[in-house]
């Protein structure tokens, strides 16, 4: 395994790489690498012949009441993690590598961002898809892979991939759980040990919405409603959202039909935690 930090190194190994006809599998993280991220690894290493890895916490996509300082951070262990998994290549850049001078660009993503997480942090967005497109040109990837957890920035990466004709086949992958329910994540280390009893609720709200769907309710402020009284009678947490929308177009909705998401995210003391399901309703 082989680890860069340049991004002229960089561009020149994947240059080699393609033009030999081997396909490019990956994986873009901010690192603190978890049993989510190694699904994806899993995926892009059966797949593809070169397995990329990318480690850089992104500095834009931070707000400015969200700390980038206190983002976890270990790329000893991520190191182990990623030559388990048979990754090829990391691509670890300073933010000073891949940020030297003020952009004379502005990327704003205008769709599909007013909603979910998106609507309560202005510009995080933007800064997601400024990496990308960065880190897309870096790495030249055949296949990009992405957890649907955060299932917003999966419906964001698809529209910036078509927008720009990127030649990238985006796989989204599924939420990878505990055997409890919880989605992994590497927030959940801040929950207390009672929050991390009642984490699982937020899984078992969105069961129940399904089960609704299923025998016939098709009323998005009814199966909401459901779902924030479950979370509040069985958790400390606070509702942040619980919202259903069309997706990937994340499009408001009066009745279900179609392929849709049902969002939901909940704070706990020290962690802030999302899930979500998406249905195809008849």
């Amino acid at each position: 395994m082989k680890i860069i930090s340049t991004i002229t190194e960089m561009q020149q190994e994947m240059q080699k790489l393609k033009s030999e006809g081997s396909s490019i599998g990956y994986v873009p993280t901010m690192g603190f690498l978890h049993e989510g991220h190694m699904s994806l690894m899993k995926r892009a290493r059966h797949e593809n012949d070169v397995v990329v890895l990318s480690i850089f916490v992104n500095p834009l996509q931070f707000g400015p009441n969200e700390d980038l300082d206190a983002y976890p951070r270990d790329f000893e262990r991520d190191h182990r993690i990623a030559e388990t998994e048979g990754v090829d290549y990391i691509f670890y850049p300073s933010a000073e590598e891949m940020y030297p001078n003020n952009a004379s660009v502005k990327v704003s993503v205008v769709d599909r961002t007013n909603v979910l997480c998106g609507k309560s942090r202005p510009g995080h967005f933007d800064g997601v898809a400024t990496v990308l497109i960065k880190l897309f040109n870096i790495v030249q990837p055949s296949r990009a892979y992405f957890g649907l957890k955060d299932a917003q920035q999966v419906a964001v990466v698809e529209g910036l991939v078509q927008d720009f004709n990127f030649p990238i086949e985006l796989i989204p992958v599924d939420t990878v759980r505990e055997e409890d329910g919880l989605a992994k994540s590497s927030r959940n280390v801040y929950l207390s040990e009672q929050e991390r009893e009642q984490a699982p609720e937020l899984i078992r709200s969105l069961l129940l919405a399904k089960a609704a769907v299923e025998s016939g309710e098709r009323n998005p402020a009814k199966l909401a409603d459901m779902m924030k009284n479950h979370i509040n009678e069985n958790t400390t947490g606070i509702v942040d959202y619980i919202e259903i929308y069309s997706y990937p177009e994340l499009q408001s909705l009066e009745t279900l039909t179609g392929r849709v998401i049902i969002a939901m995210a909940v704070k706990f003391t020290k962690a802030r935690l999302i899930d979500n399901i998406i249905l195809n309703v008849e």
